[in-house]
């Protein structure tokens, strides 16, 4: 700053006044330029740190997850985030737990001891979490996770409409019988994956269902790989309960099921339709590409970051992002 101020010729305070923004001031058009200039052919950028201890604001976020950013499937959450903090001219601090709650207490101190501003606590899959302690009465967004009793809002995926949305699309085509949920309520065993998910989309679906008189024929409780889709799918057709329509907890789970209909001789959607959720690559790299609900991970991110940066009080209520249907190739009216 002494040196800006000795090649624009005026004070120090005159050009620290300037190349903060104050408006205020009685400083000539001619001086200001003058600081201006010297700033840039000195290539001046201001102590971030010093102001900070100035201001009490260091125009940093942190960004707490426990496996997001390993997790190609949901990067799209941090690019929502990034985003919005670069338009905001903040950066954001990303640290990774591991699933971990001692590292991840030890990284929430760590962010606070450099008094990022505020932080955004994440989680891979949709589950109710007990935040570190040292987060009370700080700034906090939950992202992809809730936390009953804790003074923080909750950015989640809204399973239960696309649960709801699921139902239509079979309904739309005519189905309203010989229709299969394979996955059900939740992975079994139950996993942080699907107890939360499960539970959502499946009443949403079933709620649909019932108002139009149209129920289940039966649900299949499994965990949610390709494989899984595969044998309960199988295992179905062998008992000699022909589905009309599958609903998919995952697209790994329809993955399977393609498999286990395609060897028995049935296809997609002529024999049985599939709807799925998540919207994974592989959904439209299937044969015929698959009708799914996809996960927002893209506006979730912008969303828990707009919030955290909006300035307003943030309260603890819960904003649930819809889930898109990408309609394909994988539904149609009942074959014969």
């Amino acid at each position: 700053m002494s040196d800006v101020a000795r090649k624009a010729g005026v004070s120090q305070t005159t050009a620290s006044f300037v190349l903060s923004g104050r408006t205020d001031m009685r400083i000539s058009e001619a001086a200001q330029t003058r600081v201006r200039e010297a700033a840039a052919a000195l290539g001046y950028r201001p102590n971030v740190t010093a102001r900070s201890l100035r201001t009490r604001v260091t125009r940093t976020i942190g960004f707490v997850s426990d496996a997001i950013t390993t997790t190609p499937f949901a990067g799209e959450v941090i690019r929502g985030a990034l985003e919005v903090a670069r338009a905001h001219d903040h950066l954001l601090f990303i640290v990774e737990s591991e699933g971990s709650a001692d590292t991840e207490t030890a990284l929430v101190n760590a962010l606070v001891d450099r008094q990022v501003d505020a932080v955004v606590l994440a989680s891979m899959y949709t589950r109710y979490i007990t935040p570190p302690k040292d987060l009370h009465g700080r700034r906090v967004v939950l992202l992809n996770c809730l936390a009953p009793g804790f003074d923080a809002p909750s950015v989640i995926p809204d399973e239960v409409e696309a649960g709801r949305a699921a139902g239509r699309t079979l309904l739309a085509s005519g189905h309203r019988d010989g229709v299969w949920a394979i996955g059900g309520h939740q992975a079994v065993p139950a996993t942080p994956e699907g107890t939360f998910a499960g539970n959502e989309r499946m009443r949403g679906l079933q709620e649909v269902l019932r108002q139009e008189r149209a129920v289940l024929d039966g649900v299949v409780e499994c965990e949610w790989n390709a494989e899984d889709g595969y044998r309960e799918t199988r295992a179905l057709l062998a008992a000699g309960r022909r589905p009309r329509a599958l609903v998919c907890s995952t697209d790994r789970l329809s993955f399977g099921a393609y498999q286990a209909l395609a060897e028995a001789g049935l296809t997609v959607p002529g024999d049985v339709s599939v709807v799925s959720f998540d919207d994974q690559d592989i959904a439209s790299w299937l044969r015929p590409a698959l009708t799914t609900l996809a996960l927002p991970h893209y506006e979730m991110g912008r969303t828990a970051m707009e919030l955290v940066l909006g300035g307003e009080p943030l309260g603890s209520a819960v904003h649930r992002i819809p889930m898109p249907l990408r309609e394909r190739g994988s539904v149609a009216a009942p074959g014969r």
